[in-house]
Protein backbone atom coordinates (compact mmCIF):
# COMPACT_ATOMS: atom_id res chain seq x y z
CA UNK A 1 0.00 0.00 0.00
CA UNK A 2 0.89 3.30 -0.77
CA UNK A 3 0.70 5.92 2.29
CA UNK A 4 -0.04 8.96 1.72
CA UNK A 5 -0.49 12.63 3.17
CA UNK A 6 -2.20 15.37 1.80
CA UNK A 7 -1.48 19.05 2.96
CA UNK A 8 -4.70 21.24 1.89
CA UNK A 9 -7.22 18.52 2.04
CA UNK A 10 -9.68 21.02 2.84
CA UNK A 11 -9.30 22.69 -0.37
CA UNK A 12 -11.63 21.90 -3.98
CA UNK A 13 -8.79 20.01 -4.91
CA UNK A 14 -7.68 18.08 -1.56
CA UNK A 15 -11.31 16.96 -1.65
CA UNK A 16 -11.11 15.44 -5.18
CA UNK A 17 -8.03 13.85 -3.93
CA UNK A 18 -9.40 12.12 -1.45
CA UNK A 19 -12.64 11.10 -3.19
CA UNK A 20 -10.05 9.15 -5.57
CA UNK A 21 -7.62 7.88 -2.93
CA UNK A 22 -10.47 6.10 -1.02
CA UNK A 23 -11.10 4.08 -4.57
CA UNK A 24 -7.69 3.48 -5.22
CA UNK A 25 -6.92 -0.25 -4.14
CA UNK A 26 -3.27 0.56 -3.49
CA UNK A 27 -3.69 3.85 -1.49
CA UNK A 28 -3.98 4.44 2.51
CA UNK A 29 -4.56 7.99 3.53
CA UNK A 30 -2.58 8.37 6.47
CA UNK A 31 -2.42 11.85 7.36
CA UNK A 32 -4.12 15.17 6.07
CA UNK A 33 -2.22 18.74 6.86
CA UNK A 34 -3.95 21.73 6.95
CA UNK A 35 -3.40 25.56 8.25
CA UNK A 36 -7.05 27.38 9.03
CA UNK A 37 -9.07 23.80 9.50
CA UNK A 38 -6.44 22.35 11.72
CA UNK A 39 -8.27 20.44 14.66
CA UNK A 40 -11.66 19.95 12.57
CA UNK A 41 -12.78 16.55 11.25
CA UNK A 42 -12.12 16.27 6.96
CA UNK A 43 -16.10 15.16 6.86
CA UNK A 44 -16.97 18.73 8.95
CA UNK A 45 -14.92 20.83 6.04
CA UNK A 46 -16.18 18.50 3.89
CA UNK A 47 -19.90 16.79 4.77
CA UNK A 48 -20.11 15.06 1.40
CA UNK A 49 -17.23 12.64 2.97
CA UNK A 50 -19.71 11.68 6.08
CA UNK A 51 -19.31 7.37 5.96
CA UNK A 52 -16.46 7.47 3.96
CA UNK A 53 -13.37 8.82 6.14
CA UNK A 54 -13.19 10.41 9.33
CA UNK A 55 -10.06 11.84 10.51
CA UNK A 56 -8.68 14.78 12.12
CA UNK A 57 -6.91 17.49 9.87
CA UNK A 58 -3.65 18.08 11.58
CA UNK A 59 -0.83 21.33 12.03
CA UNK A 60 1.95 19.97 9.16
CA UNK A 61 4.45 18.06 11.24
CA UNK A 62 7.99 17.09 9.27
CA UNK A 63 7.98 13.90 11.80
CA UNK A 64 5.63 12.29 10.52
CA UNK A 65 7.01 12.48 6.64
CA UNK A 66 8.10 9.30 8.04
CA UNK A 67 5.19 6.79 7.72
CA UNK A 68 4.48 8.12 4.30
CA UNK A 69 5.93 7.26 0.96
CA UNK A 70 3.94 10.15 -0.91
CA UNK A 71 2.53 13.80 -0.07
CA UNK A 72 0.39 15.85 -2.03
CA UNK A 73 0.83 19.50 -1.73
CA UNK A 74 -2.89 21.23 -2.74
CA UNK A 75 -2.18 24.80 -1.92
CA UNK A 76 -2.39 27.69 -3.73
CA UNK A 77 0.85 28.57 -5.94
CA UNK A 78 3.60 30.78 -3.13
CA UNK A 79 2.72 28.30 -0.75
CA UNK A 80 4.05 24.55 -1.20
CA UNK A 81 7.74 25.51 -1.33
CA UNK A 82 8.54 24.51 2.31
CA UNK A 83 6.11 21.27 2.43
CA UNK A 84 7.91 19.86 -0.98
CA UNK A 85 11.38 20.47 0.14
CA UNK A 86 10.66 18.79 3.63
CA UNK A 87 9.16 15.50 1.88
CA UNK A 88 12.21 15.50 -0.90
CA UNK A 89 14.62 16.06 2.27
CA UNK A 90 12.94 13.26 4.29
CA UNK A 91 12.59 10.76 1.40
CA UNK A 92 8.71 10.78 0.67
CA UNK A 93 8.12 11.29 -2.96
CA UNK A 94 5.49 14.04 -3.64
CA UNK A 95 3.06 15.42 -6.49
CA UNK A 96 2.53 19.42 -6.47
CA UNK A 97 -0.92 20.30 -7.68
CA UNK A 98 0.01 24.78 -7.68
CA UNK A 99 2.35 25.75 -9.38
CA UNK A 100 5.55 26.31 -7.76
CA UNK A 101 7.69 23.80 -9.18
CA UNK A 102 6.30 24.01 -12.91
CA UNK A 103 8.50 26.63 -13.96
CA UNK A 104 12.85 26.52 -13.44
CA UNK A 105 13.45 30.06 -14.76
CA UNK A 106 13.43 31.78 -11.46
CA UNK A 107 12.83 34.90 -13.57
CA UNK A 108 9.47 33.43 -14.93
CA UNK A 109 8.05 32.38 -11.65
CA UNK A 110 8.46 35.86 -9.87
CA UNK A 111 7.09 37.35 -13.00
CA UNK A 112 4.51 36.11 -13.15
CA UNK A 113 3.96 34.53 -9.47
CA UNK A 114 4.58 37.38 -7.90
CA UNK A 115 6.73 35.88 -5.34
CA UNK A 116 10.43 34.95 -5.04
CA UNK A 117 11.67 31.00 -5.53
CA UNK A 118 13.47 29.81 -2.15
CA UNK A 119 13.73 26.71 -3.68
CA UNK A 120 15.26 27.01 -7.28
CA UNK A 121 17.29 24.05 -7.20
CA UNK A 122 14.50 21.89 -6.50
CA UNK A 123 12.68 23.50 -9.27
CA UNK A 124 15.27 21.73 -11.23
CA UNK A 125 14.64 18.31 -9.95
CA UNK A 126 11.08 18.44 -10.59
CA UNK A 127 9.25 16.52 -13.55
CA UNK A 128 6.62 18.23 -15.47
CA UNK A 129 3.34 15.74 -14.96
CA UNK A 130 1.99 15.90 -18.23
CA UNK A 131 1.12 12.07 -18.13
CA UNK A 132 0.77 11.55 -21.72
CA UNK A 133 3.90 12.93 -23.03
CA UNK A 134 6.55 12.37 -19.83
CA UNK A 135 5.87 9.06 -19.02
CA UNK A 136 9.52 8.03 -18.34
CA UNK A 137 10.38 10.84 -16.90
CA UNK A 138 7.50 10.86 -14.17
CA UNK A 139 8.22 6.96 -13.09
CA UNK A 140 11.68 7.95 -12.24
CA UNK A 141 10.86 11.46 -10.20
CA UNK A 142 10.61 12.11 -6.28
CA UNK A 143 8.89 15.68 -7.07
CA UNK A 144 6.12 15.72 -9.81
CA UNK A 145 4.95 19.58 -10.75
CA UNK A 146 1.47 19.10 -11.80
CA UNK A 147 0.56 20.45 -14.96
CA UNK A 148 -2.09 23.42 -14.91
CA UNK A 149 -5.76 23.18 -15.75
CA UNK A 150 -5.24 25.66 -18.62
CA UNK A 151 -2.39 24.71 -19.63
CA UNK A 152 -3.15 20.51 -19.67
CA UNK A 153 -6.62 21.56 -21.79
CA UNK A 154 -3.83 23.69 -24.10
CA UNK A 155 -0.76 21.16 -24.54
CA UNK A 156 -2.59 17.80 -24.88
CA UNK A 157 -4.15 18.90 -28.62
CA UNK A 158 -1.88 21.09 -29.58
CA UNK A 159 1.88 19.22 -28.98
CA UNK A 160 0.93 16.41 -31.51
CA UNK A 161 -0.26 18.93 -34.09
CA UNK A 162 3.15 20.94 -33.39
CA UNK A 163 5.30 17.96 -33.13
CA UNK A 164 4.31 16.91 -36.63
CA UNK A 165 4.59 20.21 -38.24
CA UNK A 166 1.10 20.97 -39.45
CA UNK A 167 0.87 23.76 -37.98
CA UNK A 168 1.95 27.63 -38.87
CA UNK A 169 4.13 28.34 -35.75
CA UNK A 170 3.84 32.71 -36.29
CA UNK A 171 0.71 32.95 -34.57
CA UNK A 172 -1.86 30.35 -32.41
CA UNK A 173 -4.90 31.96 -30.69
CA UNK A 174 -6.11 29.94 -27.66
CA UNK A 175 -8.91 31.51 -25.87
CA UNK A 176 -9.96 29.08 -22.68
CA UNK A 177 -12.93 29.49 -20.21
CA UNK A 178 -13.09 27.90 -16.80
CA UNK A 179 -15.39 27.68 -13.77
CA UNK A 180 -15.33 29.20 -10.57
CA UNK A 181 -13.50 26.32 -8.68
CA UNK A 182 -10.16 27.20 -10.62
CA UNK A 183 -9.88 30.21 -8.15
CA UNK A 184 -9.97 27.66 -5.00
CA UNK A 185 -11.69 28.71 -1.66
CA UNK A 186 -10.10 31.82 -0.93
CA UNK A 187 -12.92 35.06 -0.47
CA UNK A 188 -12.83 37.60 -3.18
CA UNK A 189 -15.06 40.32 -4.27
CA UNK A 190 -14.79 39.75 -7.33
CA UNK A 191 -15.98 36.17 -7.36
CA UNK A 192 -19.11 36.19 -5.31
CA UNK A 193 -22.60 34.38 -7.22
CA UNK A 194 -23.94 38.26 -7.84
CA UNK A 195 -20.87 39.51 -9.40
CA UNK A 196 -19.93 35.78 -11.66
CA UNK A 197 -23.94 34.98 -12.02
CA UNK A 198 -25.21 36.06 -15.53
CA UNK A 199 -21.86 36.88 -17.19
CA UNK A 200 -18.62 36.40 -19.16
CA UNK A 201 -15.55 37.61 -18.36
CA UNK A 202 -11.68 37.80 -19.44
CA UNK A 203 -9.46 37.98 -16.99
CA UNK A 204 -4.96 38.60 -16.83
CA UNK A 205 -4.89 39.54 -20.42
CA UNK A 206 -1.19 38.99 -21.25
CA UNK A 207 0.25 38.29 -17.59
CA UNK A 208 -1.74 34.74 -16.85
CA UNK A 209 0.82 32.61 -14.66
CA UNK A 210 -0.01 29.92 -17.20
CA UNK A 211 1.24 31.62 -19.98
CA UNK A 212 5.34 30.54 -19.23
CA UNK A 213 4.34 27.10 -18.54
CA UNK A 214 2.50 26.56 -21.61
CA UNK A 215 5.31 27.96 -23.50
CA UNK A 216 7.67 26.50 -21.95
CA UNK A 217 6.07 22.56 -22.48
CA UNK A 218 4.93 23.50 -25.74
CA UNK A 219 8.81 23.76 -26.92
CA UNK A 220 9.50 20.25 -24.81
CA UNK A 221 7.42 18.23 -26.00
CA UNK A 222 6.40 19.82 -29.28
CA UNK A 223 9.89 20.49 -30.09
CA UNK A 224 9.07 24.38 -31.60
CA UNK A 225 8.36 27.55 -29.93
CA UNK A 226 5.00 28.94 -31.71
CA UNK A 227 4.07 32.67 -31.68
CA UNK A 228 0.58 32.66 -29.40
CA UNK A 229 -2.20 34.70 -27.18
CA UNK A 230 -3.39 33.29 -24.49
CA UNK A 231 -6.96 34.99 -23.20
CA UNK A 232 -8.40 33.04 -20.16
CA UNK A 233 -12.12 33.41 -19.21
CA UNK A 234 -14.25 32.90 -16.29
CA UNK A 235 -17.98 31.26 -16.74
CA UNK A 236 -20.48 30.93 -14.12
CA UNK A 237 -20.24 27.06 -13.55
CA UNK A 238 -19.07 25.77 -10.42
CA UNK A 239 -15.94 23.03 -12.85
CA UNK A 240 -14.64 22.75 -16.14
CA UNK A 241 -12.70 24.20 -19.00
CA UNK A 242 -13.74 24.95 -22.33
CA UNK A 243 -10.88 25.40 -24.69
CA UNK A 244 -10.54 27.05 -27.95
CA UNK A 245 -7.27 27.22 -30.10
CA UNK A 246 -7.37 28.61 -34.06
CA UNK A 247 -4.27 28.04 -36.12
CA UNK A 248 -3.23 28.23 -39.89
CA UNK A 249 -2.28 25.08 -40.97
CA UNK A 250 0.43 23.95 -43.67
CA UNK A 251 -0.09 23.28 -47.37
CA UNK A 252 -2.33 19.73 -47.93
CA UNK A 253 -3.03 19.38 -43.60
CA UNK A 254 -6.86 17.78 -44.14
CA UNK A 255 -8.91 16.52 -40.95
CA UNK A 256 -8.10 12.90 -41.85
CA UNK A 257 -4.63 13.41 -41.78
CA UNK A 258 -4.56 15.51 -38.49
CA UNK A 259 -7.30 12.63 -36.94
CA UNK A 260 -4.17 10.20 -38.14
CA UNK A 261 -1.30 12.38 -35.54
CA UNK A 262 -4.03 12.44 -32.93
CA UNK A 263 -4.28 8.56 -33.01
CA UNK A 264 -0.37 8.30 -33.30
CA UNK A 265 0.02 9.44 -30.02
CA UNK A 266 -2.94 9.06 -28.10
CA UNK A 267 -4.70 5.98 -29.39
CA UNK A 268 -3.75 4.27 -26.35
CA UNK A 269 -3.86 7.38 -24.08
CA UNK A 270 -6.60 5.89 -21.34
CA UNK A 271 -7.54 9.78 -20.96
CA UNK A 272 -7.28 11.07 -24.16
CA UNK A 273 -10.17 11.14 -26.24
CA UNK A 274 -10.30 12.51 -29.91
CA UNK A 275 -14.41 12.98 -30.70
CA UNK A 276 -14.17 14.42 -34.55
CA UNK A 277 -16.46 15.00 -35.75
CA UNK A 278 -18.77 15.91 -32.88
CA UNK A 279 -17.61 18.82 -30.39
CA UNK A 280 -16.26 18.32 -26.93
CA UNK A 281 -18.67 20.07 -24.30
CA UNK A 282 -17.53 20.46 -20.60
CA UNK A 283 -21.15 18.31 -20.01
CA UNK A 284 -19.46 15.31 -20.98
CA UNK A 285 -16.06 15.20 -19.24
CA UNK A 286 -17.19 16.90 -15.87
CA UNK A 287 -16.07 14.65 -12.76
CA UNK A 288 -13.79 12.74 -14.84
CA UNK A 289 -10.17 12.18 -15.66
CA UNK A 290 -10.95 13.06 -19.68
CA UNK A 291 -9.69 15.47 -22.14
CA UNK A 292 -12.61 15.36 -25.24
CA UNK A 293 -10.69 16.53 -28.27
CA UNK A 294 -12.76 18.09 -31.33
CA UNK A 295 -11.31 19.88 -34.23
CA UNK A 296 -12.06 21.05 -38.11
CA UNK A 297 -10.26 22.72 -40.46
CA UNK A 298 -11.44 25.09 -42.79
CA UNK A 299 -9.82 27.45 -45.27
CA UNK A 300 -6.55 26.26 -44.59
CA UNK A 301 -7.88 27.64 -40.66
CA UNK A 302 -7.93 24.53 -37.83
CA UNK A 303 -9.75 25.31 -35.25
CA UNK A 304 -9.70 22.59 -32.21
CA UNK A 305 -12.10 22.60 -29.02
CA UNK A 306 -10.63 20.94 -25.92
CA UNK A 307 -12.85 19.99 -22.63
CA UNK A 308 -11.27 19.15 -19.43
CA UNK A 309 -12.87 18.82 -15.66
CA UNK A 310 -10.12 21.49 -14.02
CA UNK A 311 -10.80 19.63 -10.70
CA UNK A 312 -9.83 16.79 -11.92
CA UNK A 313 -8.01 15.70 -15.49
CA UNK A 314 -6.45 19.62 -14.44
CA UNK A 315 -5.66 18.76 -10.81
CA UNK A 316 -6.44 15.50 -8.47
CA UNK A 317 -6.90 13.24 -11.23
CA UNK A 318 -3.73 13.83 -12.99
CA UNK A 319 -1.93 13.82 -9.82
CA UNK A 320 -3.55 10.16 -9.19
CA UNK A 321 -2.33 9.39 -12.84
CA UNK A 322 0.64 10.52 -12.02
CA UNK A 323 1.01 9.00 -8.83
CA UNK A 324 0.50 5.76 -10.50
CA UNK A 325 3.36 6.30 -13.04
CA UNK A 326 5.77 6.83 -9.90
CA UNK A 327 4.94 3.82 -8.34
CA UNK A 328 4.60 1.30 -11.30
CA UNK A 329 1.11 1.49 -11.27
CA UNK A 330 -1.44 1.04 -14.11
CA UNK A 331 -2.40 4.66 -14.83
CA UNK A 332 -6.16 3.99 -14.56
CA UNK A 333 -5.97 2.90 -11.38
CA UNK A 334 -8.65 4.38 -9.03
CA UNK A 335 -9.61 6.92 -11.67
CA UNK A 336 -11.26 4.78 -13.80
CA UNK A 337 -12.04 1.51 -12.37
CA UNK A 338 -14.33 0.19 -15.40
CA UNK A 339 -10.93 0.07 -17.73
CA UNK A 340 -8.72 -2.32 -17.41
CA UNK A 341 -7.81 -2.82 -20.84
CA UNK A 342 -3.62 -2.20 -21.18
CA UNK A 343 -2.57 0.40 -23.48
CA UNK A 344 1.16 0.85 -25.09
CA UNK A 345 3.54 3.36 -23.25
CA UNK A 346 3.52 6.68 -24.16
CA UNK A 347 7.62 7.57 -24.99
CA UNK A 348 8.76 10.34 -22.85
CA UNK A 349 10.34 12.87 -25.53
Amino acid sequence: MIKIGIVGAAGYSGLELIKLLLNHPEAEIYNLFGNNSVGNRIEEIHPSLRGMISKEILSFDEKLLADLDLLFVALPSGQAIPYVKSAYENGAKVIDLGGDFRLNDPNDYNKYYKHEHTAPDLANIAVYGLSEWNELEISKAAIVANPGCYPTSILLPLIPLLKENLMDRDFISIVSYSGTSGAGKSLSENMIFSEVNESVRAYKVGNHQHTPEIKRYLSMFGCSEPTFSFVPHLLPISRGIYTTIHAKVNDNVNEILCMEIFNKYYKHAPFVRIIYPQIPEIKNVTYTNYCDIGFSIDNGIITIISTIDNLIKGAAGQAVQNMNIMFGIDQTEGILKCSKKKYLKVQSV
